[in-house]
């Protein structure tokens, strides 16, 4: 794992979450996404090296839909950059870590990602994300 690349929270309106991250900033987010395969509208904020991406849920099915009706609104996930996700998923699984989804997955912010079970990492959703070379 390189670095802290982002650090994923879930929002129940975008809108005002986006207003309300702006003012505590000082700057507006670089971009807005839709994933549609995850059901959810993003939102990023560079500072420094790290970024924020605010995550509402597009559907009530959706992931953060399920999140915010469990915990509320607050830190979804913390997502890891990796030289090569498909060796560090490998990796993880033999050292006896679960993933959520057993091969990389197109994600916003032109990542491929995957996601580590909170029940394998002390009860914190870990996503791993690698740049898509163009």
């Amino acid at each position: 794992m390189l670095k802290v690349e982002h650090i994923g929270i879930a929002v129940k309106n975008m809108e005002s979450a986006n207003s309300l991250f702006s003012k505590l900033f000082k700057k507006a987010p670089y971009k807005l996404e839709k994933v549609e395969s995850e059901g959810v509208a993003t939102s990023f904020f560079q500072m420094g090296e790290t970024k924020i991406e605010l995550l509402e849920a597009e559907n009530e099915d959706s992931a953060i839909a399920k999140f915010i009706e469990k915990k509320g609104e607050g830190i979804h996930h913390i997502a890891y950059e990796v030289e090569n996700i498909e060796s560090e998923m490998k990796r993880l699984e033999v050292e006896g870590f679960q993933l959520i989804n057993k091969a990389p997955k197109k994600g916003a912010d032109n990542k491929l990602v995957c996601f580590l079970h909170p029940k394998s990492t002390n009860g914190v959703l870990i996503e791993l994300c690698q740049e898509i070379k163009k």
